[in-house]
């Protein structure tokens, strides 16, 4: 299993739902609590004139009708992931996270 689909299972069990989105088209109907994630950046260093340490980091969105969802306290809490900002956006809460995984 991928590194990404292992990160996509760990958000399903911390959401408590299979509504998990990576890079979805806008054509999808999504239905909330959500989380939506994609690829942000591929942070790598470099050492002796080559590549030794390449990573992916993701931007994860917590999308809920509920300003109060404890999931993103749970989002929190994983390692490396860092808060980023909240947004309110057509009645929605958006809570952006950034996490190495």
């Amino acid at each position: 299993m991928s590194r990404r689909l292992e990160l996509h299972e760990i958000l399903c069990d911390i959401l408590g739902s299979r509504y998990v989105y990576f890079q979805p088209p806008e054509s999808i109907a999504m239905t909330y609590p959500a989380i939506v994630y994609s690829l942000d950046n591929m942070p790598s260093r470099h050492a002796n004139d080559g590549v030794y340490l390449l990573g992916d980091r993701y931007q994860v969105i917590l999308i809920d009708k509920d300003p109060d969802n404890t999931t993103r306290e749970k989002l929190a809490l994983l390692p490396t992931s860092q808060f980023n900002r909240y947004y309110a956006q057509d009645n929605l809460n958006h809570y952006v996270f950034t996490l190495y995984y």
